[in-house]
């Protein structure tokens, strides 16, 4: 009777009308108004990376397929937009944003985030910045490139102060979403959650946390410093006026190299989650993990200068960097190592968001086996600017981060709605997006190898058989992402009650009712073994 009464009373029915929506300070809301916004970009930049593949259908701009974009200034802003939207409004919050508000107090044993009045101020950060850089959309586009290069980004007469601006305000967001998780973290945990007892979704979370308190600011202050110059005229990164426009890469790549932990540091977590819930095992090296993920994040503030092997620095700072970078791979292989010992000999069942955590597995040892690749300071000259490295970034991005946010979307979605997605549609969903990514991408590293630079919106006729083949590709993306949207709109209007904890997993969040009540716990659990005590 209990759980049939918390399945009435939660906290999507806790309060009526959107106005109790857009003020609330319950984190499960704040998640899901996370996931409404981020998914419409996600659709946005989405659709935008099909009119690029579709336009390097074929070269030299052919009628046909061919040609869509009409000329390079167009296909430059698509290009700018597609890389903006999905960097700083869906990569970087799609998981702390969502999964990380929503769960992170479940996972402790909380009833919500330290300072839930500030976390729905960050989101309405998100909000304001996003809406910003939209809005130059429908002005002067900008057509910078999502780094926003000096010194072209200085004299172009588009949209870039705005856009700059804007991606300064989604940083506040972050910011103040860094800062509530640890302090969430280390003063809400239930009676007998130690350090050691944390799920390591939270340990993701929080090196994540480190992550964006200590690096977004040195973006916010570098996008001032370039907005300054547009608006001012005082010379930063200006040649012309004394100023020095690889200092605007090294602080750029300085936030910009540890952001990419902040994408793939809490789909690591969302796969440790995933691996021993299907595999029904305790995992291997918890501590070891746990860890790794702090030292991911100390590891990558030192090692942005791999992006500028080709910018004139000095051969030391060239070797110093790339043996850095190859550092990374240490905690990092560490993950992978225990992920596998984990499955070995485990009551594997794959259901959907296990073989999304399989997948992640695969794409991201290939980026990660690449960036070790391109750390390698002959072969980075070689490879610098092709399509080499859009297919080393997108297999550790989409390939990492996006098959994470999937998995740990269908694992959580019974628990955040109380209803059961088709299973079948969820798998087939999967199949579009894995062969498709790797339809789509892998043909990049040959083309990287071939000498096609990136960026450019045509190409020479030796190139065009292996582009036809990955913008094929990424249609098979499109249709499995359009599976997977009818999956969970299905799952949401026709899905069958779920079960309290459909999976057996063994964390707190599954010991509540499912969709969660307003305080997410009836009686304050008390802690007294690790979080994945299976026998």
């Amino acid at each position: 009777m209990a759980t049939s009464a918390a399945h009435d009373h939660n906290y999507l029915n806790h309060e009526k009308g959107l106005w109790s929506w857009l003020t609330t300070v319950d984190h499960k809301r704040i998640g899901l108004m996370y996931f409404i916004t981020v998914m419409t970009f996600f659709a946005i930049g989405g659709v935008m990376a099909l009119l690029l593949r579709l336009e390097l259908f074929a070269p030299n701009a052919v009628q046909g397929v061919g040609g869509v974009l009409k000329n390079g200034d167009t296909y430059n802003q698509i290009l700018t937009y597609h890389g903006a939207i999905m960097v700083f409004m869906v990569i970087v919050p799609g998981i702390p944003a969502i999964l990380g508000n929503f769960f992170l107090p479940l996972h402790l044993g909380a009833k919500d985030v330290a300072f839930p009045r500030i976390n729905l101020l960050s989101w309405y950060c998100f909000m304001a910045g996003a809406a910003l850089a939209i809005a130059t959309f429908f002005t002067t586009k900008i057509d910078t490139g999502w780094t926003f290069y000096t010194p072209y980004s200085i004299r172009t007469g588009t949209a870039t102060a705005l856009m700059v601006i804007a991606a300064f305000i989604m940083g506040m967001s972050s910011v103040l979403t860094g800062l509530n998780f640890i302090v969430t973290t280390h003063k809400l945990r239930a009676p007998g959650m130690t350090m050691h007892r944390m799920p390591l979704f939270v340990w993701s979370l929080y090196a994540t946390a480190i992550l964006q308190m200590l690096a977004t600011p040195v973006l916010a202050i570098t996008l001032l410093l370039l907005a300054m110059e547009r608006f001012l005229g005082v010379g930063i990164f200006d040649p012309k006026l004394g100023g020095d426009p690889v200092l605007f890469q090294h602080f750029f790549w300085f936030y910009s190299h540890p952001a990419v932990y902040i994408m793939i540091l809490p789909a690591m977590g969302v796969v440790s989650e995933l691996i021993t819930t299907f595999s029904k095992k305790v995992i291997f090296g918890y501590t070891a993990i746990a860890y790794s993920s702090l030292g991911i994040a100390a590891v990558s503030f030192f090692v942005w200068g791999h992006h500028m092997f080709v910018s004139g620095q000095s051969e030391t700072a060239g070797i110093l960097f790339s043996f850095l970078t190859m550092l990374v791979g240490v905690p990092t292989a560490i993950k992978m190592f225990n992920w596998v010992a984990t499955l070995y000999k485990g009551s594997v069942s794959f259901q959907s968001p296990m073989l999304y955590a399989l997948g992640f597995m695969f794409l991201f040892a290939i980026g990660g086996v690449t960036g070790i690749m391109l750390a390698t300071l002959p072969i980075d000259v070689h490879f610098h600017d092709t399509y080499f490295v859009v297919a080393h970034f997108h297999y550790v991005m989409v390939g990492g981060t996006l098959m994470a946010i999937m998995g740990g979307y269908y694992y959580w979605f019974p628990k955040m709605f109380g209803k059961m997605y088709n299973e079948t549609f969820a798998r087939l969903s999967f199949v579009f997006i894995f062969i498709g990514f790797n339809v789509t991408f892998f043909p990049q590293f040959i083309l990287g190898a071939m000498g096609m630079p990136r960026r450019y919106f045509d190409y020479i006729p030796a190139y065009e058989t292996l582009n036809k083949v990955s913008t094929v590709g990424s249609w098979l993306i499109g249709i499995g992402f359009l599976i997977g949207l009818y999956t969970i709109v299905n799952g949401l209007l026709k899905g069958e009650k779920a079960p309290q904890n459909p999976w057996g997993s063994k964390t707190l969040e599954w010991q509540t009712s499912s969709p969660p009540p307003h305080d997410n716990f009836a009686v304050e659990p008390v802690v007294t073994a690790g979080p994945y005590e299976y026998r």
